[in-house]
């Protein structure tokens, strides 16, 4: 009966050791937001102009797990050393960190094309900036619906 104690004592221990853990880890589980995703673009176009058009960017309307959300982009461009796409960046709005993912181009891959998965945390818009080589900007953005699995639903 004394060990049912002990063991009770370090189960109760033991659980508030991860209780406190998980209070100081806290604040790091916040999300992203729209305007932390703009910040990121920011960073990196300085306020430029972006036009709509050229991203084809498919992902699902809606994603029964969301632990792995595929996600492709394919981006109109002749993709010769005059005109190509430089870069695809991808930022999603509702996870901790909003970047997913970054693809780097050059006329010699022949086509702007790239997919990977993806965990979306909660329902959330995912965000696509192409680079071409002349400077001009594209973006694209849709919304995921995640329904179960991820990392809240």
């Amino acid at each position: 009966m004394d060990m049912n104690r002990n063991l009770s004592r370090r189960a109760a221990l033991a659980s508030g050791a991860l209780a406190a853990l998980a209070a100081a880890l806290a604040p790091r589980f916040a999300l992203a937001d729209e305007k932390m995703v703009a910040d990121e673009i920011a960073k990196l176009y300085a306020g430029k102009k972006m036009d709509a058009g050229k991203i084809k960017l498919d992902v699902p309307q809606i994603a029964e797990n969301g632990l792995v959300v595929p996600v492709s982009v394919d981006v109109e461009s002749p993709m010769t050393d005059a005109d190509f796409v430089k870069a695809v960046h991808i930022w999603a709005d509702g996870n901790p960190q909003p970047g997913i993912a970054s693809f780097y181009f050059s006329p010699d891959c022949g086509k702007a094309s790239a997919a990977t998965r993806m965990r979306l945390a909660q329902t959330q818009n995912i965000v696509c900036v192409a680079e071409m080589s002349n400077g001009a900007l594209f973006t694209a953005k849709a919304e995921v619906k995640v329904t179960i699995g991820g990392c809240g639903g």
